[in-house]
């Protein structure tokens, strides 16, 4: 997959795409990342990329002449690419997102600044606009990075061990079960029996229930787009009931 980043900061990107999975996967020809100045598509001597919103306002906005530019040369080339604008307005970037992403060929991503991107470019320019969550950030820059490792992980070939990508966190709208190794006890703390007693089945159940209890208790929005089955079901009600045993044996000792 190929990864085209317009951005007026593209030095902000070396170190952290050039690191572990993302680099690797880059290393290997798995993926590429390219990224494209913004300001280099400006024109004039001092190549502006932003000015002052029509209607007033605080803070500057960014022009679309200079990324329209960009994205004409780039629509040139093969393969063709899927545009995303990352903005606060888009849609939220979920792990299904990242999945529909990372089976296209190429992707283009429009990092905005200041107080955003000149409407014209999410209307009329971008396939998509996406935003990774509720909060302010400096600029898409951050955005992209995030997105780029989200997909990168999806891309066949990239993580060792392919089954892991379905287990993760989000797969299935589902929080990880809680995860441990050694030593067994630490600092008084001591890891599940059931996970040290060799019992895979049990430890499957023990995982799931684990897994759900901790979205229903966390993520109640994510816990009520499950299906459950009959299984889930017991396997909720022995983890809810492990925890009320725990919570009354520490009251004991508190006593």
């Amino acid at each position: 997959m190929i990864f085209d980043i317009l951005t007026l900061f593209p030095r902000m990107f070396a170190a952290p795409l050039g690191e572990s999975i993302v680099g690797k996967a880059a290393e290997r020809g798995l993926i590429e990342v390219r990224t494209h100045n913004i300001r280099d598509y400006a024109k004039g001597k001092h190549q502006v990329t932003d000015d002052r919103p029509f209607g007033g306002g605080e803070g500057m906005v960014m022009k679309p002449e200079p990324i329209m530019r960009a994205l004409d040369k780039l629509k040139v080339e093969d393969p063709q690419p899927w545009v995303v604008l990352l903005s606060p307005q888009g849609n939220l970037f979920k792990q299904e997102t990242a999945w529909k992403l990372s089976l296209l060929p190429r992707l283009v991503l429009i990092c905005g600044r200041y107080e955003g991107v000149d409407e014209r470019i999410a209307k009329y320019a971008a396939d998509e606009e996406i935003s990774i969550g509720d909060y302010v950030l400096s600029g898409g820059e951050f955005a992209a990075m995030v997105a780029i490792d989200a997909i990168t992980r999806l891309i066949p070939g990239v993580l060792g061990n392919a089954a892991s990508v379905q287990t993760e966190t989000f797969s299935e709208s589902l929080l990880e079960f809680p995860q441990y190794t050694r030593p067994q006890e630490y600092r008084g703390n001591k890891v599940p029996d059931v996970l040290l007693s060799g019992n895979h089945r049990a430890i499957k159940d023990w995982r799931r229930g684990q897994a759900l209890l901790r979205t229903k208790l966390r993520r109640p929005d994510l816990f009520g787009r499950l299906q459950l089955s009959s299984d889930d079901l017991r396997f909720l009600r022995i983890a809810e009931k492990h925890l009320v045993e725990a919570a009354e044996e520490i009251n004991c000792i508190d006593d």
